[in-house]
């Protein structure tokens, strides 16, 4: 550009109300400077952009031509300096979240619903998948934020824990249970777990591992509240997250099984962009879980 932008500003304005004393009240600044920008405007630009009147100044068909243009790009800035204004009031955006289905209904949506009564302009979106597919949706910038189930490593990421859970196994309310079960004990009853690509699944698997036990499902299914049905009417023992069952567990639909020693905790944390800021809705959702 052969000239500053500011000039451009100084140009419009003086065009705008046709006086070069008005425009320098306008925008705070002398008179001469308005008259020695627009004389510098000109050579800049190798034409004449105005003509002195009893009035004060009048636009040439040359100066015509460059206000329209500079009037769409002047609009335009300050369209988009309204926007960014907005954005930052939580006035206007959106809020890209990717998580499970056991994820969205037992722990998020209770602060979706807060959010959205808060910041009903924001316009929510929401992914569901598998962890490791809900990463790549915050890498693609698909998602501002991932909810994902720890533990869960990933060097271009900030993982924070959220929220503390436990896994337990549970029986139907008739199952003729022990008082008290070794982990090997539990490995050889009718097992209904998760499907193998889920990472409360690999997490299951490598804490038996460590121990020398392999898990062998007698039934794998893809959704964690069917884990609490079939356990329910007696097609065996599922291993589910307690914090997400409390409903069936309070009803005596399902029993838990006393483990010796029980399944370590572990934790549903927030995943976004380690070397990219967040949003200005996402650090509010943020914000309202922590």
């Amino acid at each position: 550009m052969k000239t500053k932008l500011d000039y451009y500003r100084i140009f419009f304005e003086t065009a705008r109300f046709c006086s070069f004393s008005t425009a320098a009240q306008h925008l705070y600044i002398s008179q001469s400077a308005i008259s020695q920008c627009i004389q510098q405007l000109e050579s800049d630009l190798n034409v004449q952009l105005f003509v002195r009147t009893r009035k004060g100044v009048s636009l040439t068909n040359e100066g015509k031509i460059l206000f329209l243009k500079v009037e769409n790009a002047i609009n335009s800035i300050e369209q988009g300096e309204s926007q960014l204004e907005r954005l930052r009031h939580l006035e206007a955006g959106e809020l890209k979240i990717a998580a499970g289905d056991t994820i969205t209904s037992h722990f998020l949506l209770k602060y979706l619903e807060e959010f959205h009564a808060t910041y009903p302009d924001i316009r929510i979106e929401m992914a569901n998948s598998y962890s490791s597919h809900m990463i790549t949706h915050v890498k693609d910038g698909r998602a501002d934020l991932a909810f994902v189930n720890m533990p869960f490593k990933d060097d271009e990421l900030v993982i924070k824990p959220c929220f503390e859970i436990n896994d337990i196994f549970v029986c139907g309310a008739d199952f003729d249970k022990k008082t008290s079960y070794s982990w090997e004990e539990i490995s050889d009853l009718p097992l209904i777990l998760l499907e193998k690509n889920s990472s409360s699944r690999c997490f299951l698997d490598k804490i038996f591992m460590d121990k020398g036990i392999s898990l062998n499902p007698q039934i794998e299914i893809a959704a964690h509240d069917l884990l609490i049905r079939f356990a329910s009417i007696h097609l065996g023992v599922s291993c589910i997250v307690e914090e997400f069952s409390k409903e069936e567990l309070e009803k005596g639909l399902i029993k838990k099984i006393s483990l010796n020693p029980p399944l370590p905790k572990r934790s549903i944390g927030c995943a976004y962009l380690k070397n990219a800021p967040l949003s200005y809705a996402a650090k509010a959702f943020m914000d309202l879980i922590k």
